[in-house]
């Protein structure tokens, strides 16, 4: 006869206990090579024969001052991999499917993103149509109409999405009028894109100076090192890749209210000056970000989602630019109870700066970004791609591999005062987006400014 689950996890004296934790284990063992090559290109290889896969990451600095830098920027991540002097986009794509290949590029204000993978066994292919894409982009007329027409369709779409609409009023107020705010361009400067641009900024901006390329898979790093160097031989360029200006200090200061009329839900977004992961009170600080609401256990979700019913989600977290990093906190809010929410969102930055959290507390998010990270770097993805976002911040393999010892050497009483020092409601500014004529109750807690 079967027995339940609830059976088998039953005896005769109570609840069968549930075995303790394994140790988590970060990777010691990684074979890499970390180089620069004549280029000016710098290459991580790193061995994880888990599968005969490869996957690559490149990161090429494409940062731009002109206002017209954005649209063409996005037209040129569109259309590289559309057709070389010597492939057309069939060819291309045939080529990577033969070795269970593919490639994909995008761009941000800080990057353009080359990223894809292969069969092992197909590494020289995958390299071989990456640097055609890099050095022979021809970005024909019917192609670049044919993506400005998809591009124009998708940044329409997406400027109307209140998420959207939130994180760019909070970039302007942040930063004002700085690249770095240029995430999105208009459809209109889209429109005006025109081929002979993508190919100048191209020549002028796709450089292996200053850019890094990530290998990670089932090849030795040394081959990998040596498959690239004779595939991206002809890549070269004089100057360097362009990196974004530094940005300006955040000054803590009144929320701006940012008037959406009719809309039925208000998106609250604050943010504060932090430091960069290379900082000794980094550790510390990463594990009082994800008690106060870095993961769905925080105390951001369980007060003003558990308890409250305030929201969907609410979240806290870092974010990284070369020189420096931000600390930001969001939620979305029906317009009725946004005053309340803010007010709870304070009130749990005040809690967690002024009570120090207990070390059952610490211990519980001390687990969960060890095991987040080991997980996130246990797939050869994922591991390229964590390697290529800290290798664009100046850091490398050595960092990944001995964090996990850096997290489990944190005290309690660090996490206390890394949170007294960066969580400080005083130290925040932000926006508020949402129908002005139902958020007057804001008036009653103070710190807000209206248009």
């Amino acid at each position: 006869m079967s027995r339940t689950a609830e059976q088998i996890g039953r005896t005769e004296l109570g609840p069968r206990p549930l075995p303790p934790l394994g140790e988590q284990r970060a990777a010691t063992n990684l074979s890499v090579v970390d180089t620069v090559l004549d280029n000016g290109l710098r290459v991580i290889a790193v061995h994880q024969p888990t599968v005969p896969m490869v996957e690559l990451r490149l990161r090429v600095p494409f940062a731009g001052t002109d206002p017209a830098h954005a649209p063409t920027a996005e037209v040129l991540a569109a259309a590289i991999l559309t057709g070389t002097k010597s492939r057309d986009r069939v060819a291309m794509d045939t080529e990577l499917a033969l070795v269970g290949g593919e490639l994909n590029a995008a761009v941000d204000p800080e990057l353009l993103s080359l990223g894809g993978n292969a069969l092992a066994s197909g590494f020289d292919t995958l390299l071989t149509v990456l640097a055609d894409a890099l050095t022979a982009a021809t970005y024909t007329d019917d192609e670049v109409a044919g993506e400005k027409a998809r591009l124009i369709e998708r940044i329409t779409v997406a400027r109307s999405k209140p998420n959207v609409i939130a994180r760019q009023a909070l970039q302007r107020h942040r930063y004002g009028d700085h690249p770095f705010t240029r995430e999105i361009p208009e459809a209109a400067d889209v429109a005006k894109v025109e081929s002979a641009d993508v190919r100048a900024l191209h020549q002028a901006a796709v450089l292996p100076r200053g850019a890094v390329l990530v290998v990670v898979g089932d090849v030795e790093p040394v081959k990998a090192v040596a498959g690239v160097s004779a595939a991206l031989a002809d890549w070269r360029g004089d100057a360097s890749a362009a990196v974004l200006p530094p940005l300006p200090p955040l000054t803590p200061g009144d929320l701006l209210v940012i008037d959406r009329p009719g809309a039925v839900q208000s998106q609250i977004r604050l943010s504060a000056q932090s430091i960069t992961r290379t900082d000794p009170r980094y550790p510390a600080l990463q594990l009082a970000n994800l008690a106060l609401g870095g993961f769905f256990s925080s105390r951001l979700v369980e007060n003003i989602r558990e308890d409250k019913g305030y929201t969907y989600h609410a979240r806290s977290y870092p974010e990284f630019t070369p020189d420096g990093a931000t600390l930001l906190i969001d939620t979305d809010t029906a317009s009725d109870v946004t005053a309340a929410a803010l007010l709870e969102i304070r009130y749990e930055l005040a809690r967690i700066a002024l009570v120090a959290p207990e070390e059952s507390e610490v211990d519980i998010v001390r687990q969960y970004a060890i095991g987040s990270l080991l997980t996130s770097t246990s797939s050869q993805g994922g591991l390229a791609s964590q390697v290529a976002a800290l290798a664009v911040l100046g850091l490398g393999v050595d960092w990944l591999v001995n964090h996990p010892e850096r997290l489990k050497a944190v005290t309690a009483e660090q996490v206390a005062e890394a949170a007294a020092e960066f969580f400080a409601p005083t130290r925040f500014t932000g926006v508020i987006v949402g129908d002005v004529a139902k958020l007057a109750p804001l008036t009653c807690i103070g710190g807000v400014r209206f248009p």
